[in-house]
């Protein structure tokens, strides 16, 4: 008998055969692969007018040789016909739905794989000094971490040093800086160019302040689980470029040719950014041995390539030096929990964290200082040796914006101001104040008229000056550099977190006297305290900060008053510990 087997179910009969009947001879998977393509590019490559055949895929995408076969010897071969019945006939059918080859389809994969990794951004090389001439000075989307995808929105929390947290989703190009000015922004800060992203790990006790070319994601990848971002103010990220001889003091930078030889205060700087140049730091430090609880002085050197210290006294001779820790991948980190954490033989400790470090102790390199101002060089150093000029770039940028700014902002008075003019309502009828002179002094009365008025008010409703309803009592609560009731060692914890610069300042509530308060000062690396008593003179309240030689109606005509004169202080009072919630 015959069996007619429609060409539809063809291709599936004959699979079945396939896999029904016993293998003869052991089949060369790659012999079949070659003579698949073989066959799959002659016959795409045919016109409609030549022979046509179907090589029907197996469920892998492999042919049959032996299908192949039996459609050759069992199969009659058919000329193609011009008339229009051949468009019913089975080969038209088949060569129209013939699959298409698996090979190709990767191919095509694979081709706009590429045309989406060649259409990314470049994203600039942050070491351009490190590069050798025949290597790019860009860095190519696969040079991000491995693992981390070149594109696409990432997930980051923020968290403030209230413990309030923000989520915020930024791009994997995204580096410290362009983070802390989109949250300046969102938050409606002020926007000083000394905000700072911290990256901080309470297990460790460590954080350290992020650069501002560093990209935020490659960050977040190598951190352990219990780290975090922090945003706060930093006033000190870049003042060693203001004022170097405070922060590298002259027994402490030396050249490596020359011990006996310093380097002039002049050329301090340009010896740490030029390549060229071989200077060092060197001093006592107290090292921390490794899986021990023990600390041991030692005398080290900082370099261009690594941390070091001597085996015998203060010799350089180079079998006299032991490395305790490399630059190049290594960060450095402040240790906020040394005495307690560590046993740290002083508070001044800081650490030499391994990026490849993931939250072992026994990796880290823990170092101690003598005093503030050996642990500000130590640290400043280390940055300015691994990072060199690229440090110097992110100082200068923001300056390099304000100044693009200040030709379209120019103080020029608007047709609206100009229209202004100073007027005295005193009298009956008002007159217009031709002389500047008294339109100053008339502009200077009224501004301090309200504090005036709500004294009054405030007077008259209560019992005493010294009411707390009283407008001078309450009316520096709002202002960013107020703390409220917080105790004097919180009050340092907040001055060395923002950077220990001078003129760096914070009010708050005396512990001891509740109608007083006290301003907390820095000035070179130390921190004073000055208390702010009230004095009452003709049924009026006045704080002062010298005993009555000086007074001010409240705290806020104190603190500007001090902003531009200096008086009894050490220093002006020049930047505010700002705390901001996001």
């Amino acid at each position: 008998c015959s069996v007619v087997i429609c060409p539809q179910q063809f291709l599936v009969f004959d699979v079945l055969l396939f896999y029904l009947s016993p293998p003869e001879d052991d089949v060369d998977l790659e012999a079949l692969v070659n003579d698949m393509n073989s066959s799959q590019e002659s016959l795409y490559s045919t016109c409609s007018g030549q022979q046509t055949e179907s090589t029907p895929l197996l469920h892998n995408g492999q042919t049959s040789s032996s299908h192949h076969n039996h459609m050759q010897h069992n199969q009659p071969r058919q000329e193609p016909s011009s008339s229009s019945s051949s468009a019913d006939s089975p080969q038209t059918s088949l060569r129209r739905s013939q699959p298409m080859h698996i090979l190709a389809v990767r191919r095509l994969q694979e081709e706009e794989q590429q045309l989406r990794t060649s259409s990314l951004p470049a994203i600039p090389n942050p070491f351009p000094e490190l590069c050798s001439p025949a290597s790019s000075p860009v860095l190519s989307p696969g040079s991000l971490p491995p693992g981390e995808p070149s594109t696409g929105k990432y997930i980051v929390k923020i968290f403030t040093e209230d413990g309030m947290g923000k989520v915020v989703e930024i791009p994997a190009d995204m580096t410290a800086r362009d983070l802390c000015q989109l949250l300046v922004y969102k938050s409606h800060c002020v926007d000083d160019n000394s905000w700072a992203l911290v990256e901080h790990h309470p297990l460790l006790g460590l954080e350290r302040c992020l650069e501002d070319h560093e990209l935020v994601v490659q960050v977040q990848a190598s951190m352990n689980s219990d780290g975090r971002f922090l945003f706060r103010k930093n006033y000190a990220k870049y003042e060693f470029f203001r004022n170097p001889l405070a922060f590298f003091p002259e027994h402490m930078v030396a050249w490596c040719q020359d011990t006996n030889r310093m380097i002039p205060p002049s050329q301090l700087l340009q010896n740490f950014l030029a390549t060229s140049s071989c200077p060092e730091i060197q001093g006592y430090l107290y090292v921390k041995e490794v899986g021990r609880k023990s600390w041991k002085k030692v005398y080290v050197f900082l370099r261009r390539s690594g941390l070091y210290c001597s085996t015998k006294g203060t010799s350089k001779e180079p079998r006299h030096l032991q490395l305790l820790a490399d630059i190049e991948d290594s960060n450095i980190f402040t240790v906020i929990t040394g005495k307690k954490q560590h046993g740290a033989p002083t508070d001044y400790e800081f650490c030499i964290k391994p990026n490849k470090c993931r939250g072992e102790l026994k990796e880290l390199r823990m170092l101690c200082a003598e005093d503030e101002q050996g642990r500000t060089c130590w640290m400043t150093a280390f940055r300015l040796f691994k990072y060199g000029i690229v440090l110097y770039q992110n100082y200068k940028i923001p300056q390099q914006r304000k100044t693009l700014l200040s030709h379209f902002s120019a103080p020029v008075r608007s047709v609206s101001e100009n229209s202004l003019v100073a007027m005295d309502f005193s009298g009956r009828i008002g007159r217009v104040i031709d002389n500047p002179v008294e339109a100053q002094s008339a502009a200077m009365e009224e501004g301090h008229a309200w504090r005036k008025r709500s004294q009054r008010m405030n007077i008259l409703g209560s019992h005493s000056p010294l009411h707390h309803s009283s407008l001078s009592s309450v009316i520096h609560i709002a202002q960013l550099w107020f703390h409220g009731r917080i105790t004097r060692e919180e009050s340092h914890r907040i001055i060395h977190q923002q950077g220990q610069v001078d003129g760096l300042f914070l009010l708050r509530v005396s512990q001891s006297n509740p109608k007083a308060f006290v301003l907390t000062l820095c000035h070179h690396q130390k921190i004073k305290h000055f208390q702010i008593l009230p004095c009452e003179e003709d049924g009026q309240v006045f704080f002062s900060l010298d005993d009555g030689a000086t007074k001010f109606t409240d705290l806020i005509q104190l603190v500007e008053f001090y902003q531009l004169n200096r008086g009894v202080l050490p220093c002006k009072l020049r930047h505010p510990c700002t705390v901001v919630a996001l």
